[in-house]
């Protein structure tokens, strides 16, 4: 059993994985830092407030933060900006494959249906 979980997780797929993964929470890192750091006091400058998360309104009793919401929808579009890019930029660095081109003679189905479609034609007319 351990040996087949060793074969398990050694798999090029599983370590694809795993590198993605902690490449990802590496960038998330990134990313956060960055909406943190650099963009929200930006947004900050415009709106008057330097730090975004601390935006609030309270109903009664009830606070909504909508500024933590506002920080977490910044990040979700600079990481799928960058995703987006990064898979354009995958896709023109692989080689493009070459389109087969169909056999030009046609197939008996094709040639008897081909009849069929003539036969019918020359029925209506």
């Amino acid at each position: 059993m351990i040996k087949e979980f060793k074969e398990f997780i050694s798999r090029g797929n599983m370590m694809d994985l795993a590198v993605g993964v902690i490449i990802g929470a590496a960038f998330t890192a990134i990313v956060n830092s960055l909406v943190k750091d650099l963009i929200n006091p930006l947004i900050g400058l415009f709106i008057g407030k330097i730090d975004l998360s601390n935006l609030k309104f309270t109903v009664g009793e009830a606070t909504f933060k909508y500024g933590s919401f506002l920080n977490a929808v910044i990040n979700f579009l600079i990481i799928a900006l960058v995703v987006f890019f990064l898979i354009k930029l995958v896709n023109k660095m692989m080689p493009k494959k070459e389109v087969e081109e169909d056999d030009p003679t046609p197939t008996n189905e094709e040639l008897y249906l081909r009849q069929i479609r003539d036969l019918l034609q020359e029925k209506t007319k």
